[in-house]
């Protein structure tokens, strides 16, 4: 199978310097490829970045260094962990599609068990890093795991499973939030839907990479519901991002709409650039993704900073 025809990245730096019996592990963590890993940690900046405001001493404070490096050591184990168990959960789909038939599961590089033993220690290591947080955000975290097991099955049952991983990618923000606030108020649900509107518009272009696997297997996906109406689509969907992103901001000073505008042209280069018939034009739109999360992070961050 040629190289480019799979998900695995056999150059990955990362990889190659782990031991050769551990080098399944990481393809099954997905450590080849971060884009997953920004994508979970993003939204916790965000969430962090929205509640920095009402925590101002914080903005001076090695504390707020440590709650980001807590929350990206707990974005990168529970990635891997959601990896993990979505692997489990689709090896036989996964077999059946190119882009994911040599992933360590399907190839029988590691069995079902093995990866459940993996699964419990990336597990353990998440919950090791949760109980760092005040009590709320324990309880918090903790109940995304609903999110995070049902996510799998999503695609056999509706053609919206974009709109289920919308709901678990940016549950961060509603924890990097109450990190900091030890609870939750409107301004954060509003940067929520934002999250989730957002990654029904990322996913979406992800997922017409596999329409015709998808299709011969009968896995469902918004890509294959919305079809040719994709870029429509995602004029709504990005534009609801934006409407309640500035919701959830509308207090912070001009520094954050400064970024805003620059995010908001991002998206609709993604949209007038998009060819839903080239995966590798699909896959770049999807990564770039990484740069409008981290434009609205730093937007959200200077705009609370100068208010």
């Amino acid at each position: 199978m040629p190289e480019n025809h799979t998900d695995i990245d056999k150059k990955a730096r990362i990889i190659r310097r782990l031991p050769q019996k551990l080098q399944p592990y990481g393809y099954l963590a997905r450590l080849d490829r971060p884009i997953g890993t920004w994508l979970l940690f993003i939204p916790c900046l965000w969430g962090i970045a929205l509640a920095l405001p009402n925590q101002p001493q914080l903005y001076h404070s090695l504390d707020l260094w440590v709650f980001c490096l807590l929350f990206a050591l707990g974005a990168t184990v529970m990635r891997g962990a959601g990896c993990c168990w979505n692997d489990i959960a689709d090896r036989d789909f996964d077999g059946k599609v190119v882009r994911t038939q040599s992933r360590p599961i399907p190839s029988g590089a590691i069995s079902v068990r093995q990866a459940l033993i993996f699964l419990l220690l990336l597990c353990l290591v998440g919950l090791i890093i949760l109980l760092q947080f005040n009590l709320p955000t324990i309880y918090l975290g903790a109940a995304s795991l609903f999110l995070v097991v049902v996510y799998p099955f999503m695609k056999r049952l509706t053609w919206w499973p974009q709109a289920w991983l919308g709901l678990t990618f940016n549950y961060g923000i509603l924890v990097g939030w109450s990190a900091l606030e030890a609870g939750l108020s409107l301004p954060v649900f509003w940067l929520y839907g934002a999250g989730i509107f957002w990654t029904l518009g990322y996913d979406t272009i992800y997922a017409h990479q596999d329409k015709e696997d998808d299709a011969l297997i009968g896995v469902k996906s918004s890509a294959r519901l919305l079809g040719k109406a994709t870029k429509v689509w995602l004029v709504g969907f990005y534009g609801l991002t934006l409407i309640l992103i500035a919701f959830a901001a509308s207090d912070l000073a001009w520094f954050f709409w400064a970024g805003y505008g620059v995010g908001a042209c991002h998206l609709l280069w993604q949209i007038n650039s998009l060819d839903i018939h080239d995966p590798a034009n699909c896959l770049k739109r999807f990564q770039s993704n990484r740069d409008f999360g981290l434009i609205i992070a730093l937007a959200l961050f200077l705009g609370g900073y100068f208010s």
